[in-house]
């Protein structure tokens, strides 16, 4: 069947419209972050995903209109303030385009598991294409400039070994194993980025125009924080060591580059994001203190998740995704 006559799934469309909406949100983030970055390699990196945006974000647009649906606002010019005092080092503006890629890879890889059309699975392909450009690019310049953070390393065993109890799974009573390789994947990648939220949570609460975006945000640090904690002290009971942080890395400037309602859907979405990555520690997880060290982490930012939402609504600041018609209504006499 030729493509035209395939119309855009539900699925479909609702993957396009996520990637505007969230592509939108780093797209401005990254426009400010190049206004200030003096680091000329950085900057070129930094153009890079500008640029490479800006052609998705149009070919996006063509695929919502093409099917008749209103193309979201998105983010736009008007949730930068230009001319603002530095906020980021350029260091931590590197490692934030480096994470934002790891989530920008999982994003367009998701998205191409929906579709079934073959001009979208080909975008998402290009999309996965310039993502792990940009990966390799980020990680090599923060090796280069020796800021990347690598995870623990491990001495190989005489021989393979299996499981041979109950004991393995223990984490309270006893002496508890050794944390597993494939257990500490999910601890790194969680803790990077839970260090990554903290730190944007303490920038943007600098700045936060609103009163309650500011407490809303410095709850946010708190219980980043509080969760970085907790997965730092796994690790460090087996001596093993944890990502460091950039706390450091965030300026003392309370001059706003963005809108409040940018820096609060960046922190929403970095905190709704996240709840993939603890799922996959929670599945990974064979020891019991991690396995309910993962729970916790999810309740809790159900709660805070909850929070966002209803400050987002109340200033009427989250955008509606395409519904399905309700049929309720459509039913009813005229």
């Amino acid at each position: 069947m030729d493509k035209e006559d395939l119309k855009l799934t539900s699925a479909e469309i609702g993957t396009l419209w996520a990637e505007y909406v969230n592509g939108t949100a780093v797209d401005i983030i990254n426009k400010y972050m190049l206004s200030i970055i003096e680091d000329e390699k950085i900057r070129t990196l930094f153009e890079d995903a500008i640029s490479t945006f800006a052609k998705q974000k149009n070919q996006i647009a063509t695929f919502i209109e093409n099917e008749g649906f209103t193309v979201p606002i998105g983010f736009t010019d008007s949730d930068l303030n230009k001319g603002t005092k530095r906020l980021f080092s350029d260091i931590f503006c590197l490692h934030y385009l480096h994470v934002m890629t790891l989530h920008g890879l999982l994003g367009h890889i998701t998205s191409l598991s929906a579709s079934v059309r073959k001009d979208l699975r080909n975008f998402y392909d290009s999309c996965d294409n310039d993502g792990k450009r940009m990966y390799h690019q980020t990680i090599e310049l923060l090796l280069e400039k020796g800021h990347f953070q690598r995870d623990p390393y491990f001495y190989p065993e005489a021989t393979p070994e299996f499981i041979s109890g109950q004991q393995f799974l223990d984490g309270y009573f006893g002496d508890k194993r050794p944390l597993a390789a494939t257990e500490i994947i999910s601890l790194s990648f969680n803790l990077k980025k839970k260090i990554l939220e903290k730190t944007l949570s303490i920038a943007f609460s600098q700045v936060a125009q609103s009163k309650e975006v500011r407490k809303f945000l410095e709850t946010s640090q708190k219980t980043s924080d509080n969760q970085i904690q907790a997965l730092s002290t796994i690790l460090k009971k087996d001596n093993l060591p944890v990502p460091m942080s950039w706390e450091t890395e965030v300026t003392t400037s309370q001059d706003s580059p963005f809108s409040d309602k940018l820096m609060l859907y960046h922190i929403g979405f970095l905190l709704q994001t996240a709840q993939a990555y603890h799922g996959t520690g929670l599945a990974s997880a064979m020891r019991t203190d991690l396995a309910v060290t993962y729970e916790k982490i999810i309740l809790k930012n159900l709660m805070v998740t909850k929070e966002w939402f209803n400050i987002m609504t109340q200033y009427k600041w989250l955008e509606e995704p395409p519904l399905s018609p309700n049929r309720k209504n459509l039913a009813k006499d005229k």
